[in-house]
């Protein structure tokens, strides 16, 4: 077993070196698959599954932080990711913001994650180069009417523990942010921004650093639950695992389908988010960040502009339910949408300011509103458990936003899991 266990150590991807245009390091083996063959007698052969303490299915922000985390702790840790490279989905595919605390139930997962989080990631970004900028941002209130509900959210942000925050005026809008309508604002100055590529790379490239095995095109295709191990069977291969994290984003909940797990049940309804981009000559229109009032029905927290580490003014995202968690791009709404709903906050703006820019798709644990039960709000909050059924699973459902901001925080509390089980 400890030269099967060096085998699996000799590489870091299966097909493909670079994990986000970054290279691993080179090695004298790279086995095409996580079995090997052994002689068995009289000329047979026969195949013995290779052995893992933790394996991770899915390779975004949360995963690598994750793998990072118990690399530090235990060998043996594998990553497995479905596409060609780590953190290609709903990872990159956002604001890049980092979050607060603002809006989230007191007392949930989102509200604790996203606050200790946010500090963790200031410190990690600030030790390991990761480009970002604390720029602060205002949630604005654009008529007298909404006042009382931007005072709601000043009073449940200071119950989550956010602080410095401050109501200020119209004219401080303006001396703020030049361009922008408003009557009030809240003004967040813990609020900022982090180049998200560059976050997963250095996640990932850690991680490996301390031992972890990140493993591209390996899509998972089958768990096999046992008395002690979860037998693994992906695009890559076979593995058995004495702990496996779910942490599969858009697929959490069909990776628990494939367990048997009851979790299964908890389903994941894809919600697209499209942008556009300020064409360069209008990017002055904007400084930093600028949100209007989150919407009533949970669904997102509006189209709000932000201005990126390298310059550029994001307008979105959008939010709307589709039926696949591959549809990127079909029926995408046209600039004439973006503007109506950004000229509120400023008025100045024109379909012509804008150029189409990227879309994502968030794991969203809440269904649409035909579906929903009578008193359903719309939101969820974050499921981070050990499976009920199988105790070597870590289940992780619904970490859409704030999970960017989170990510490091969840891992801790993962780390902790773990730590119970091996």
């Amino acid at each position: 077993m400890a030269s099967a266990f060096a085998e699996l150590r000799a590489f870091r991807l299966i097909s493909d070196r670079t994990i986000f245009n970054f290279e691993l390091p080179q090695t004298s083996a790279a086995p095409a698959k996580l079995i090997s063959e052994c002689g068995a007698g009289f000329g047979e052969r026969t195949t013995t599954i290779e052995q893992a303490n933790i394996v991770i299915i899915g390779g975004g922000v949360i995963g690598c932080a994750i793998a990072r985390a118990l690399a530090a702790k235990w060998d043996d840790v594998f990553l497995l990711e479905a596409l060609p490279k780590v953190g290609m989905g709903a990872s990159t595919r956002n604001s890049g913001v980092i979050h607060a605390g603002l809006y989230y139930q007191p007392g949930s997962l989102k509200a604790r994650h996203c606050l200790r989080g946010s500090q963790l990631l200031y410190e990690f970004c600030a030790a390991h180069h990761v480009p970002h900028r604390r720029t602060g941002k205002i949630v604005v209130a654009v008529a007298e009417s909404e006042g009382p509900e931007l005072l709601e959210l000043l009073a449940r942000a200071r119950t989550n523990g956010v602080e410095g925050l401050q109501i200020i005026d119209r004219a401080a809008i303006r001396a703020r942010e030049p361009h922008v309508q408003g009557f009030q604002a809240i003004l967040v100055p813990s609020t900022g921004i982090v180049e998200s590529e560059e976050l997963v790379k250095a996640y990932a490239r850690l991680a490996t650093d301390r031992g972890a095995h990140i493993v591209t095109n390996a899509r998972v295709e089958k768990c096999s639950p046992g008395p002690q191990t979860i037998r693994v069977s992906s695009a890559a291969g076979e593995i058995e695992t004495r702990c496996l994290i779910n942490s599969a984003g858009l697929y959490a909940d069909e990776v628990a389908a494939m367990l048997g797990s009851n979790m299964a049940q908890h389903k994941i309804y894809p919600v697209r988010g499209e942008y556009c981009e300020l064409i360069k000559a209008k990017r002055d229109m904007i400084r930093e960040l600028v949100y209007p009032l989150p919407h009533n029905n949970g669904l997102s927290l509006g189209v709000h502009f932000t201005k990126t580490v390298s310059g550029s003014v994001w307008i979105g995202p959008t939010a709307r339910y589709v039926e696949s968690k591959s549809d990127y791009e079909r029926d995408r709404e046209p600039l004439e949408y973006f503007a109506k709903l950004a000229k509120r906050l400023l008025p100045e703006l024109e379909a012509t300011d804008m150029v189409p820019a990227h879309s994502g798709i968030r794991a969203k644990l809440a269904p649409p509103p035909h579906l929903r039960e009578p008193g359903d709000t719309g939101t969820a909050d974050f499921i981070i458990e050990r499976d009920p059924q199988f105790p070597q699973v870590v289940q992780l459902m619904g970490l859409e936003s704030p999970g960017l901001t989170s990510s490091l925080s969840i891992a801790e509390q993962v780390t902790a899991m773990v730590s119970e089980m091996l």
